[in-house]
């Protein structure tokens, strides 16, 4: 354990009557790292952030924030933790200021400290020209955009974030990477994103751990996974379904291309390809 490791997870399990959902996690997470949890729905993802939170009670495995264990100092841990759920919980009748004053009081943040966090925090999700108005008046963008500055008031040293942008229209979805990665540089807070979207996991994490049922089966930063099974993809048009093959290079991959009898492309490796490598199946089912 080093001074620098927030969070530590060891043997994670979680069942449910017969089934598990989680079973046997290990990860590190250290300060102002990027992590994506990466897999399809049902994999354990939403679990396992229910439990690193305190909603959930592990059936076995221990989580450790600071090196103490959080079962037995979870008041404590719960002041580094920031959470976004998939879903917005926000009060739709009061004004964003309102919300986030509400948010403050129930943190037990000082009187004296209210306001200017959540002015800055305003300033910083874009929306402190929209301060008085009600949240029911909100497009889907501003109102993620202030679920996420929410959890930031309390200033935690690790923020979750369970697939924040589901739901949303890609434009939308793009404005709220921007959000999340200036989270990540200027405040430098350690993230945890868990998503089933192969873009999002690229385009904003270190590193990425993939999960399938219940089980982390591989880890590493997005190049590396990638790298490892190869740099370029030739899909092969067949009656009955596509072909691919893999290629570290894309003179080889053109000269299959220059072989090939049938419609072919070729595109750039995606962490897709690494998760139907390893489990035989796409990740977005």
């Amino acid at each position: 354990m080093t001074a620098s490791t927030i969070l530590q997870v060891h043997a994670l399990v979680r069942r449910f009557e017969k089934k598990t959902a989680v079973a046997g996690v290990d990860f590190v997470i250290r300060e102002g790292e990027f992590v994506g949890l990466l897999g399809p729905n049902g994999a354990g993802k939403t679990t396992t952030i229910r439990m690193l939170t305190g909603l959930l009670r592990p059936t076995e495995g221990e989580i450790y924030y600071y090196g103490k264990v959080f079962s037995r100092h979870a008041r404590e841990a719960k002041g580094f933790i920031g959470v976004v759920h998939q879903y917005s919980n926000l009060d739709r009748d009061l004004t964003a200021y309102e919300n986030l004053y509400l948010h403050c009081i129930l943190h037990g943040i000082p009187k004296t400290e209210r306001n200017r966090r959540i002015e800055d925090a305003l300033e910083f999700a874009g929306l402190a020209d929209h301060r008085y108005r009600q949240v029911k008046t909100f497009s889907g963008g501003m109102k993620r955009r202030l679920v996420i500055v929410r959890a930031l008031l309390h200033e935690p040293r690790i923020l979750f974030l369970d697939e924040p942008t589901v739901g949303l229209d890609p434009q939308i979805r793009r404005n709220l990477w921007d959000l999340i990665v200036k989270i990540n540089q200027m405040k430098k807070m350690a993230i945890l994103l868990t998503t089933h979207y192969i873009e999002e996991a690229e385009r904003l994490c270190d590193r990425v751990m993939i999960i399938n049922e219940g089980l982390i089966i591989t880890e590493g930063t997005p190049e590396a996974l990638k790298r490892d099974l190869g740099r370029y993809v030739l899909e092969i048009f067949h009656e009955d379904g596509i072909e691919e093959q893999l290629f570290q290079s894309k003179e080889d991959a053109l000269e299959a291309l220059r072989a090939c009898s049938a419609t072919c492309k070729i595109r750039e490796v995606t962490l897709e390809d690494v998760f139907l490598n390893l489990t035989g199946r796409r990740i977005n089912v």
